[in-house]
């Protein structure tokens, strides 16, 4: 495989964590012919869900992103993609002549502009699969049901609490290939969900290595991934997730790109089964150990900022104004694990952290 330069071929003009079609209509208009950009369907409130379509090979692959609509680390890998695959390179040439693929870039595009997780009727479209009663959810099936893939990706992001296994380092990626039953079984195309992962972890373990996690596969007919296993399609969860200080996520999307970018290339020289289910199921399971600041405080019975030797502060994600803020607040775990990790630690015995923890309308929640 030839070393694929980011650089080269990122969106850089879209960045950021708030991304509606506002966003990236000006880039998917921009597009060649050859991706074909059309309207799948409307969401609650009418505005159009989009699709791209491009490639002339065999191998049929189907990706969707912002099924969430607060998470858009992977929309922007998708344009990344897009754009590597507009320029001339033998990569993406063969890529072409051997895929033929379908991206919905923003299916959620209501809860895209409330940067919220539900859609406009208040409901998780990842857990709709069997009701079906959301328009989004019905457009995501006649997309399915019309396109007849061979693989689905399922483009999503993750909070910044995981880790990997029980280790200090944070799921950057995490991937899962999705149960088909309760009993979590293994099928001949869950194999191949699973030896796909294997192959991008491969390759993202030259990258971020130790920063790769495996989600948890408990069955839920309800999910999407599941449900579309369920029907004999590989299937993969992709979730994005924190990389230290990318709190806006454009370093993650790097990586979420090397990805779908190696993917594409495997499946194009039909080098899936180079790759083993063992070699998936060596992925450590994420852990929930991190919150985003630890407030560390040896000293609270003489200071009096607070009476607890250790705070955890997490932030909550807020639309204000067309941009995103995150606003600190106490974190309280559903089960507090054995080890608490923190992606920025402060000491209030130490007075540029406490200026710090001030300056960031933190000190006041200690008291």
């Amino acid at each position: 495989m030839e070393e694929i330069n980011y650089k080269d071929y990122g969106v850089t003009s879209i960045s950021g964590r708030y991304i509606t079609y506002d966003h990236i209509d000006e880039f998917l208009n921009s597009l060649p012919a050859t991706f074909k950009t059309e309207v799948v369907g409307r969401s609650v409130r009418g505005e159009a869900i989009k699709s791209v379509v491009f490639g002339n090979g065999p191998n049929r692959i189907l990706m969707w992103s912002q099924m969430h609509g607060n998470e858009s680390t992977t929309t922007k890998a998708v344009l990344d993609l897009f754009n590597f695959m507009n320029q001339e390179s033998m990569e993406a040439s063969k890529i072409w002549n051997a895929c033929t693929i379908k991206i919905i870039p923003i299916l959620n595009p209501d809860g895209a502009r409330d940067f919220t997780r539900i859609n406009a009727n208040e409901i998780d479209l990842n857990r709709d699969a069997q009701n079906l009663s959301q328009r989004e959810s019905k457009v995501l099936k006649k997309v399915y049901e019309d396109f007849t893939p061979d693989f689905c990706y399922n483009l999503h992001d993750q909070r910044t609490i995981f880790n990997v296994g029980t280790t200090h380092k944070p799921a950057t990626v995490s991937f899962l290939a999705p149960a088909f039953d309760e009993d979590r079984n293994n099928s001949p195309t869950r194999k191949l969900s699973m030896q796909l992962i294997a192959a991008m972890n491969s390759k993202l373990q030259e990258e971020i290595p130790g920063q790769v996690g495996r989600y948890d596969d408990g069955f839920n007919a309800n999910c999407v991934g599941d449900a579309f296993q369920m029907k004999g399609t590989p299937t993969i969860l992709f979730e994005a997730g924190h990389y230290y200080n990318d709190y806006d996520r454009d370093v993650t999307r790097v990586y979420i790109f090397k990805a779908l970018v190696k993917s594409l290339l495997t499946i194009r020289d039909n080098e899936i089964t180079d790759y083993t289910v063992d070699q998936y199921l060596s992925i450590p399971e994420n852990g929930k150990q991190f919150v985003d600041i630890g407030v560390y405080n040896i000293d609270f019975e003489n200071n009096g900022l607070t009476s607890a030797e250790f705070t955890p502060i997490q932030y909550k994600e807020v639309l204000k104004n067309g941009k995103v803020e995150f606003v600190p607040m106490v974190h309280v775990f559903d089960k507090e694990p054995p080890e608490v990790f923190a992606h920025k630690s402060l000491n209030c015995n130490d007075e540029n952290d406490v200026k710090w923890l001030r300056e960031n309308d933190i000190l006041k929640l200690l008291s």
